[in-house]
């Protein structure tokens, strides 16, 4: 069972800080349209990269199946090309794909766009997943 103070650390307690994209937003767009021509992009600020905690065979299966064992939460959607998200809202996304050029989080789906500062920490599968909207 996932608790209170699981989500609390994970949302707001110390992490490593990492760089994102310090450019503009335009140029960071450009950049993901050239490395995933006609992929959606969701633009996120604050965000959070997250390295789930995981044992040997639950790694083996996640990378088997071509995922990381990672997922990404960002508390400030910028823009979502396909308006499933609203400016300000937050996002989590699935598990990963892909991690190119230290600021686009790829899943399936959708390449997160990572600008500015966020952070990177770890949790288990339940604490990251445990949020949905």
């Amino acid at each position: 069972m996932v608790t209170l103070e699981e989500i609390s650390q994970l949302l707001y307690g110390a992490g490593e800080v990492m760089v994102g994209w310090q450019g503009t937003q335009d140029e960071l767009i450009a950049l993901a349209a050239k490395a995933f021509p006609g992929k959606p992009f969701c633009v996120v600020r604050q965000w959070i990269l997250i390295d789930l905690t995981v044992n040997p065979d639950e790694k083996e299966k996640l990378m088997g199946s071509g995922l990381l064992p990672a997922t990404l939460y960002a508390h400030e959607v910028v823009l979502d090309s396909r308006n499933r998200f609203q400016p300000g809202m937050w996002v989590r996304s699935n598990f990963g794909v892909s991690f190119t050029a230290g600021c686009m989080f790829e899943t399936k789906n959708t390449v997160y766009l990572l600008w500015g500062t966020g952070h990177s920490k770890k949790a288990t599968v339940g604490a990251a997943f445990s949020m949905s909207a």
